[in-house]
C-alpha cells in the first residue's frame, strides 16, 4: 500500500527541469519520485543534525 504523500511546491532551475524530464522519458520513473530520493539522500546525510536519538554508528562516528 502505497504511503500518504504530502503536496508542496519546490523551485528548480531550468536545467534541473530539462534533466529530469529527460530521466523520466528514458525511465518512465516519475519526476516527483526522483526529487523524493533527492530529499532522502540530504536528510541521510545530515541526519546527525536531525533532533531524536543516536545510533551506534553515529556514535562511533564522531571519534
Amino acid at each position: 500500500m502505497a504511503r500518504k504523500k504530502i503536496s508542496t511546491t519546490i523551485y528548480i532551475t531550468p536545467e534541473q527541469a530539462e534533466r529530469l524530464k529527460l530521466l523520466n522519458e528514458r525511465t518512465k520513473v516519475p519526476v516527483a519520485e526522483y526529487i523524493r530520493q533527492g530529499i532522502d539522500l540530504v536528510l541521510d546525510q545530515y541526519r546527525a543534525a536531525l533532533p531524536g536519538q543516536l545510533t551506534l554508528d553515529d556514535v562511533g562516528s564522531k571519534k
